[in-house]
């Protein structure tokens, strides 16, 4: 292996370790709702709130952390916000109530988002758009691999030394990635003062960044497309446990499962990306989903879908968002580098709003039965493909593969 290759690998390793920090903050403590609840003398519905600070606190603190990420370089705002979640880690293990734990997750959302908006920011720094896809990918594969290992050891520690350990743990393994970064990770970013923190100038930039028509086609495009998977993560319980009444232990293995299509779907785009362009992936991932999203919906109002029928239907729609969510994010990034850190954090809050209003509505609608559930998946892939058919013909149709100064591979 070359000199180039082997730092591109540590580089890949060092990004991968960042984008495992948001899913293991989210996924670790979840076993332990119930020890949590009585612990600290509340409710699991009352500990849940605590999981919908921490997703507000990490679409707003992206937009926070993108100017940073674009004045000061790319590692000092990293050491930063990894900072406060350590601290807020150690806050969460020692909450004397649940109000107190649901304002700390916050402050962890908070410190935490930068790892995931720095993460993907460097792609663009490090590799230029036709290897930025497979790179996203391959951050996809380790992303993906967390939330099955996280709600195990989340378990774990929980039964054997009770869920103030897990935060702990949070804490420590964040300041272990946070080590590795300091020591090898390269500064993806010359520091800009130019770059104003002042909010009319914020504001301004990420207007201009919306107003990029390459950016705002691709970007929600795969915001409501992402959205499918928040809604899956909200509805499935339902849909599994209630509608099909499989077991808890029946319901994890599904879930499992299901996750190999993400994965599978992420990593065949590896190979289609290469061969055929991110662009093309994109487009032709999109059709398929609408198609299979339309006949979900079809067979899930007429009852034609059994649980296996089932199953193979979400595992479908999941093996084409995995091949939507790395090209959406590397397209819609590919105009920008001055002001990349802005750009990504904008996607970051639009995929996580996007999702997090998608998926309330399992909520709102009370869904009891898959119907609602499907139909408002449906209607998400929908808009996600309305939006970018519309905006196609505003759309630079070269992969951006030469724009912006592809970014050379630091020595």
């Amino acid at each position: 292996m070359t000199d180039s290759k082997k730092r591109e690998l540590h580089i890949i390793l060092i990004l991968g370790a960042l984008s495992t920090v948001t899913p293991f903050a989210i996924d670790l403590y979840l076993p332990a709702f119930p020890q949590i609840a009585a612990g600290l003398g509340s409710t699991e519905a009352q500990v849940a709130l605590s999981l919908s600070s921490y997703f507000v606190g990490m679409a707003f603190g992206q937009l926070f952390y993108g100017p940073l990420l674009d004045r000061f370089g790319r590692k000092k705002p990293l050491f930063l916000g990894l900072g406060i979640f350590v601290l807020a880690s150690i806050g969460c293990a020692l909450a004397p109530d649940v109000e107190a734990l649901i304002g700390l997750r916050f402050l962890q959302a908070l410190g935490g988002c930068v790892a995931q908006v720095g993460a993907i920011t460097m792609v663009r720094d490090f590799f230029p758009v036709h290897e930025g896809a497979k790179v996203m990918s391959l951050l996809l594969l380790i992303l993906s691999v967390s939330p099955l290992l996280a709600p195990t050891i989340g378990s774990f520690l929980a039964t054997a030394v009770g869920w103030q350990w897990i935060f702990v743990a949070l804490g420590v393994i964040t300041l272990a990635v946070l080590g590795v970064a300091s020591a090898w990770l390269p500064e993806g970013h010359v520091p800009d003062q130019s770059v104003s923190l002042r909010p009319l100038p914020i504001l301004r930039t990420f207007w201009s960044i919306l107003r990029d028509p390459h950016f705002s086609v691709y970007a929600l495009a795969g915001a409501f497309c992402f959205s499918g998977l928040f809604l899956y993560v909200a509805g499935s319980p339902i849909i599994f446990m209630k509608v099909f009444h499989v077991s808890t232990h029946t319901y994890g293995a599904i879930f499992a499962g299901l996750s190999v299509g993400f994965i599978g779907g992420s990593q065949l785009n590896i190979v289609l990306s290469k061969k055929y362009g991110s662009a093309a992936v994109f487009k032709y991932a999109m059709l398929v989903q609408a198609a299979i999203a339309v006949l979900f919906l079809i067979g899930t109002w007429q009852n034609w879908f059994g649980l296996e029928a089932t199953i193979a239907m979400f595992f479908a729609w999941l093996s084409c968002l995995g091949l939507i969510y790395p090209n959406a994010a590397v397209l819609a990034l590919a105009p920008f580098g001055k002001h990349a850190g802005s750009a990504s954090a904008l996607l970051g809050f639009l995929q996580i709003g996007v999702g997090a209003l998608s998926s309330s509505t399992v909520g709102v609608l009370d869904a009891q039965t898959a119907l609602p559930i499907i139909a408002t998946l449906a209607a998400a892939t929908a808009i996600g493909t309305a939006i970018y058919f519309s905006g196609q013909h505003k759309l630079r149709h070269d992969d951006m593969s030469g724009g912006d100064a592809a970014p050379a591979m630091p020595r």
